[in-house]
């Protein structure tokens, strides 16, 4: 079951008291006053920092694995295009940085890696590669940031955050990332709209 994050949020509406009937079966004025303003006015905006961004970063997906226990939310919190010099003039360096929170009652261990993929707009998929795990200058990759690991293992309760690193077509359109357990072969599937 794939599950899909697009670029937008809902916000939620939070009701303060409840719409009591009067003796008379009819709603309190006041109250079908502010229905009306919030129907009309649509859904609060959200202020920076908070909810997802336009690329969908800050969406969260809670995801299983096939082991018994196996439970990880996974966030998106940022994707950089370009992530650092080209490669080569055919090529270019995305980084797509997630957080992942072990929720379930078994360990963890998996190559976020393996288990994250980038779709383009012509529908091509391709899966991630680790980074040097240091901070700051650009590894072999030519992206700079901490990467995860080559296997991260997390007990119940523990997080991690780190890049993940793609080299695309210099030409290709970012459409979508994708993660996995399971090195990305789990049926439980978390998507993250780029267009």
């Amino acid at each position: 079951m794939d599950r899909v994050a697009s670029g937008a949020a809902t916000a939620g509406s939070a009701r303060h008291g409840s719409a009591r009937a009067d003796t008379a079966g009819r709603r309190r004025p006041r109250v079908l006053a502010a229905l009306t303003v919030a129907l009309l006015l649509g859904p609060a905006p959200l202020s920076s920092g908070a909810g997802p961004g336009p690329d969908a970063s800050g969406e969260t997906v809670s995801l299983t694995g096939t082991a018994p226990g196996a439970r990880l939310d996974v966030t998106l919190v940022r994707v950089t295009d370009p992530a650092g010099p080209a490669p080569d003039d055919a090529d270019r360096l995305v980084s797509v940085q997630l957080h992942l929170e072990n929720t379930g009652t078994a360990v963890y261990e998996d190559s976020p890696a393996a288990a994250t993929h980038l779709l383009d707009s012509e529908g091509h998929r391709f899966t991630g590669a680790s980074l040097p795990t240091e901070t700051g200058a650009a590894g072999a990759t030519g992206v700079a940031g901490a990467g995860f690991p080559e296997i991260v293992i997390l007990d119940p309760g523990s997080t991690a955050t780190g890049l993940v690193a793609f080299r695309l077509p210099r030409d290709a359109g970012l459409a979508a990332v994708q993660f996995a357990l399971d090195g990305g072969l789990a049926n439980d599937v978390a998507q993250w709209s780029l267009a």
